[in-house]
Order: structure tokens, then sequence, then C-alpha cells
């Protein structure tokens, strides 16, 4: 877990630092290959929603409703590159990495640690062999022994011989 958190920090980091250079590609090299079709800067592609849109001499839009899509490619293809930068240069080769250090790692030939279940388990056995010894057998897994003479009425609390003879103490 800690190390991802640290992958994740390392890439945010150099995602921000790469930014202004993928910004720098994606104006210097992208726009003007996108421009060989239509025009060089992605920002000026836009399309009218309501009517044509009118211009005024500032460049100022007077009517209609401008969907500037071609701002939206721009944002997309600078983020596509920025995480093709940052998976490929920084987090494959720190996996790589952490699969060589882990396959030179002595293998470990104890036998994993026994779990809560397997424990409770055990226990569980071990009481239904000692009750099988100590009487009849007739008592149940989670069944209630009855109150015998001297019991004080109880469930049978700790003598698994159902005897009714308590130590006092």
């Amino acid at each position: 877990m800690r190390g991802n958190v640290v992958e994740l920090a390392v890439a945010v980091v150099i995602g921000a630092a790469f930014t202004n250079i993928v910004n720098s590609v994606v104006e210097g090299v992208i726009n003007p290959l996108v421009g060989a079709f239509g025009t060089q800067d992605l920002d000026r592609y836009q399309s009218c929603l309501k009517g044509p849109c009118e211009i005024n001499g500032a460049g100022e839009i007077v009517s209609g409703i401008p969907i500037r899509w071609g701002t939206v490619i721009s944002a997309g293809l600078t983020f596509l590159i920025t995480a093709a930068v940052v998976y490929f240069l920084m987090i494959m080769p720190l996996t790589r990495y952490k699969a060589r250090l882990e396959a030179r790692r002595p293998k470990d030939s104890t036998p994993p640690a026994k779990t809560e279940l397997d424990l409770l388990t055990e226990i569980r056995d071990e009481l239904i062999a000692q009750r099988g010894a100590a009487g009849n057998g007739t008592v149940g897994i989670g069944a209630q022994r009855s109150s015998g003479p001297g019991d004080g009425g109880g469930s049978g609390g700790g003598n698994p011989s159902g005897t009714g003879s308590r130590p006092e103490g």
C-alpha cells in the first residue's frame, strides 16, 4: 500500500512538471501537423450552436453560441501525452525494478502461518475429543448441558464432564 502511494505522489509531481513540456509539444508539433489539414491553432476550431456566430472587430462573439471543440481536443492530446510519458518513463520501469527485486529474494520455505480460522477449528476439535473421552459422548456441538445437582442451575460452564462438581475459589 505504501509503495502505491509513493508511486502516485511521484506521478503527480512529475506530471505537473511535464505539463509545460507537453504543452510545448502540442503547440509546436501537433498543432502544425493538424494545421496541414486546416488551421494551425486547435483553439480556433469551433462550431456555432445557434445561428451563425458573428464576430466583431476585436474577435469577440456578438451573436450565436460557439462550441469550442478544438480546445477540448487540444486538452485531450495534452492529457494523453502527459499520461503516456508518466506511465512509460516512470511507472513501468519502477514496476519492472520491483519485480526483479522480488525475483532475487530467496524463497521462504517455511509453511504459512495458521489463520484464526485454523486455530479455532483445532480448538473445537480438541474440545469435542475431550467431551467424547470424558463422558458417553452424547453431547453435541453447541448443545447445552442440563443443570445437574449442585451445579447451581447454570449451563455447565467450565466442567466438561457434566458431573456438577465445581471448585470453589
